[in-house]
């Protein structure tokens, strides 16, 4: 069985949305890059496959844009490619490689996960949630941010049970930032 790993950086005071920690920056991106490729696909609900087709889809003119830093191109290309799965119950279809997940979110995930490969990896704040309620992450990556947002979305709200975790590694970036891995405790 293929285990689900959640990533998301996450500010001290636990703020995960996408612009309160440090800007992205080499070292970082290279992180994420190789986080991406041990995945076998991403999933995503609706929100963050929007967000991250907006920023990550390669244009149709097959160029990256004149924004993009030599450095993001890597992650850039990696997430372009990756096959992605989305959960959502508006959206009729989807492209960029990827495909709607059909039927009740626990049993559809079990689905994905029980098919053979390395690994799904899951990002955003809305489905992490409901997927950690159902206890289907295998994994857990904060990239802890050394920054107070005061406000916005904060990591898994409204978690139904505390969920015990046990860190696996550690990795210090020279931003300040500084990645955990944790796993459950069975």
């Amino acid at each position: 069985m293929r285990p689900l790993r959640y990533s998301i950086n996450v500010t001290l005071d636990g703020c995960c949305h996408h612009e309160a920690g440090l800007p992205p920056d080499e070292e970082s991106m290279d992180y994420w890059t190789a986080e991406m490729a041990r995945a076998d696909a991403l999933l995503f609900g609706r929100t963050t496959y929007a967000m991250m087709e907006s920023a990550w889809r390669k244009p149709a003119t097959g160029k990256w844009p004149d924004w993009m830093d030599e450095w993001q191109i890597p992650f850039a290309e990696t997430i372009d490619q990756a096959k992605k799965y989305v959960v959502s119950s508006t959206l009729s279809q989807v492209d960029w490689n990827a495909e709607l997940v059909k039927g009740e979110l626990g049993p559809a995930v079990e689905r994905l996960k029980q098919a053979p490969g390395e690994g799904l990896f899951v990002g955003g704040v809305t489905l992490p949630l409901a997927l950690a309620d159902l206890g289907l992450i295998d994994e857990y990556v904060f990239l802890v941010q050394p920054v107070l947002a005061g406000h916005g979305p904060s990591l898994l709200n409204g978690l139904r049970e505390r969920i015990r975790l046990q860190l696996v590694d550690r990795h210090d970036f020279r931003s300040g930032v500084v990645a955990l891995r944790f796993r459950p405790l069975q």
